[in-house]
């Protein structure tokens, strides 16, 4: 993102003030444009968590053309809820692995970052869901996105100002380690709605409620277009269906999704999910940053077609079921 943002640290961020004095002084993202050709995603097949997850992802940098040498990269995973008996967050597996490719692959530093919108202690979620324990240096790599030092852009959603993390706003690539589940809402979640986790509960409170009021949909694209300089590696290994994001069950897919066109990995994961992509808003919305279409997609690695695995969808999303 571009210098000379209004930068706040939590101790001086006042709503009132920082909008009085906001319109002069804010960052200001570039409206994107579909890339031009196609898009190139990556999938790879993953038995289980226990496999050797480096090299797939590894090779799914490589098939994308994804050069990471000397830059600052922030890994974003899903961590919402947890809970023993199902499958919500991004598995501590993938994520270690993730942190290990790129430092591996020349990244000058590599955190891992998130801002739940349900629970305002992260740390403890992060140690219920085994991050805390499973990812060495825990403690020095990982950043609370709803508590960061904060800084405006200008124009998201329309509105004059909005507070993003610093930490998100100063990466010089987001990684959107998502989880492949449905959604009750917005039909499925996937590396795109993940950047819910990049609003500040410490500024917009829990549960980011201002997002479902601009709309899902158009906070999903509004996200995806403020955050460009972006990756995604979609665990779907073991995924969610029926009604997820939080209460459904776990779904065995045995995957990993990667690409750096977001929109294109979240209509490949549609369709191993045996969704329909068309069908859903915010991939609609979402073709102004990506492709979505099966013919501007160069599938990598595995065929999408072999590794279907058919999600259960509630009965509201039944009419995006693909043919």
């Amino acid at each position: 993102m571009a210098d000379g943002g209004l930068r706040l640290t939590r101790r001086e961020f006042y709503p009132v003030a920082a909008l009085a004095v906001g319109a002069a002084c804010s960052r200001k993202p570039r409206l994107p444009l579909s890339p031009p050709g196609n898009s190139a995603v990556f999938v790879a097949k993953a038995a289980s968590y226990a496999a050797e997850l480096e090299r797939p992802i590894e090779e799914g940098l490589r098939a994308c053309g994804l050069d990471v040498r000397g830059k600052n990269v922030l890994l974003k995973p899903n961590l919402v809820e947890f809970d023993a008996s199902t499958s919500i967050n991004t598995h501590t597996a993938v994520i270690a692995a993730a942190f290990a490719v790129f430092t591996k692959v020349g990244a000058a530093t590599v955190r891992i970052a998130e801002g739940p919108g349900h629970r305002r202690d992260t740390l403890f979620l992060a140690e219920q869901a085994g991050y805390r324990h499973g990812i060495a240096q825990w403690e020095k790599l990982f950043i609370d996105l709803n508590r960061d030092d904060v800084s405006a852009v200008r124009g998201f959603a329309g509105r004059g100002e909005f507070f993003f993390p610093n930490a998100a706003l100063d990466a010089d690539l987001i990684v959107s380690l998502a989880k492949m589940k449905t959604h009750h809402w917005a039909g499925a979640t996937l590396s795109m709605k993940n950047f819910f986790g990049l609003v500040p509960g410490a500024v917009y409170g829990w549960p980011k409620n201002i997002l479902h009021h601009i709309g899902i949909a158009n906070s999903i694209v509004a996200l995806n277009k403020t955050f460009r300089k972006t990756f995604a590696i979609v665990d779907g290994i073991v995924g969610m269906e029926g009604n997820g994001p939080i209460q459904g069950t776990p779904k065995q897919s045995g995957v990993l999704i990667m690409g750096a066109d977001l929109p294109a990995v979240d209509a490949t994961c549609c369709r191993i999910m045996g969704i329909d992509p068309l069908q859903l808003e915010y991939m609609r919305l979402a073709a102004e940053l990506g492709h979505i279409e099966e013919s501007r997609i160069e599938q990598r690695g595995e065929n999408a077609l072999s590794v279907r695995a058919p999600f259960t969808l509630i009965k509201e999303f039944q009419h995006v079921r693909l043919a």
